[in-house]
């Protein structure tokens, strides 16, 4: 990545630049300019590549895409606008565009799947109750023919005509899935249920986000999709870890049972833009600790390991699977393995880095201190990706370090305007 705070060049594992995020996997385009998407969650002076050249008078930029807010830091105020035009979405023949169904679409995870869907000029439909999501995320979107939000619990049934269902909708940090467990589970069994029993209406092929955390702390490193885990049933972290597999157990269900075209992502470590910075999960409470120039904090003695897949590939991984013929789990992940300590070092390394590079040194040189082990935490944590490689042709492109790099710029911009 260059060294000004005006232009970046995004380098992928290989160190070819990238210009574009998906690609055309089973007759499906889900490919993207990068810029474009950038726009979406980034302020404009981070927008622009080096190869970027200024918008001439009267014509578009990436900038316009984004809704303008003004921080006002006497009263600890925002002021919000309305865009001045939509981002610009592809046009779709009507044999080709879907209508697409995402649960939980204003989280961190589908707020993204929501941009790539509808760049590429499909149908989409959000449903989010907002219990972890947050309308600003899609804001960008509100108002356009091809958008709808709607405010709804998917332990409710809900109505509706489609072609393909993202069922996303579950909170997926410890504290805010365990803060209330026996909501936890009954959005993962009655969410499953109501959206199973709407893909066997209409006849829409049914995706649902499961999770890693359906191996437990497991026994077998790295973890295949044919491992059946290690969960304890009756611990802390059982309300959501159980949760997905009655989840991945009702879909199958569905399937042999009722014929319903349902696939099943399992989603390892994922981290980016957006992410709540207040969710306890391990990277975006090192990097907002790191910003702030406080010590930053490992649980355990930082010997536990995990991998860390960037938001972008996830989504790649995600519309891959959706239009495959895949019917089996796939382990959707970075193989790329830290130690917690390592991944410590990493984010401070990274955070001092974007800060020198725009112009604002860290005023010292954070510390890592050590605390005391959580109940259930995973000691070891990496996908065997081999499922995926082999049939989507999918594997990670974005390195763990231009991912932090990108997550970085996002929370220290939102920072800077007063809403971290």
């Amino acid at each position: 990545m260059s060294a000004t705070a005006t232009q970046f060049v995004m380098l992928d594992k290989n160190g070819q630049e990238i210009k574009t995020v998906g690609f055309e996997r089973f007759g499906f385009d889900c490919e993207a300019p990068l810029d474009v998407v950038r726009s979406l969650y980034l302020r404009p002076h981070y927008v622009r590549s080096a190869n970027s050249t200024s918008p001439k008078p009267g014509e578009q930029s990436e900038e316009d895409f984004q809704s303008n807010s003004i921080y006002y830091p006497d009263t600890k105020s925002i002021s919000y606008t309305t865009l001045t035009r939509f981002p610009p979405v592809k046009l779709l023949p009507p044999e080709k565009r879907k209508r697409v169904l995402v649960t939980g679409g204003a989280g961190f995870v589908g707020s993204h799947l929501v941009d790539r869907l509808m760049l590429l000029g499909h149908e989409v439909t959000v449903l989010d109750n907002f219990f972890t999501g947050s309308k600003t995320t899609v804001s960008h979107w509100v108002g356009h023919p091809n958008f709808e939000l709607v405010r709804h619990d998917v332990v409710e049934p809900y109505m509706t005509e489609c072609d393909q269902i993202y069922h996303l909708a579950c909170p997926a940090s410890p504290p805010h899935y365990q803060f209330n467990a026996v909501k936890t589970v009954k959005t993962s069994f009655l969410g499953t249920l109501n959206m199973l029993g709407l893909a066997k209406r209409t006849k829409a092929r049914f995706l649902i986000t499961s999770t890693s955390e359906v191996y437990g702390d497991p026994e077998v490193h790295p973890q295949p999709e044919d491992y059946w885990g290690h969960v304890n049933p009756i611990g802390p972290r059982a309300c959501y870890d159980e949760g997905k597999r009655v989840a991945e157990t009702l879909t199958y269900g569905y399937h042999r049972q009722n014929g319903v075209d349902v696939r099943v992502a399992r989603i390892f470590n994922t981290y980016g833009p957006r992410m709540n910075p207040y969710d306890g999960r391990v990277v975006s409470n090192f990097i907002i600790q790191a910003l702030r120039g406080e010590d930053m904090t490992v649980y355990g003695d930082g010997k536990q390991t995990r991998s860390f897949q960037f938001i972008h590939d996830l989504i790649d991984g995600l519309i891959a699977l959706m239009n495959s013929d895949e019917t089996r789990p796939v382990n959707i992940g970075n193989g790329d393995e830290f130690t917690i300590g390592e991944f410590a070092e990493l984010v401070r390394e990274v955070v001092e880095k974007v800060q020198t590079e725009d112009g604002e040194p860290p005023k010292r040189h954070v510390q890592i201190v050590y605390k005391p082990m959580p109940t259930d935490d995973p000691q070891k944590r990496r996908p065997d990706t081999t499922r995926a490689k082999q049939v989507l042709d999918w594997q990670p492109r974005w390195s763990v370090r231009m991912g932090l790099e990108e997550m970085v710029r996002y929370y220290k911009a939102k920072m800077a305007e007063g809403s971290i």
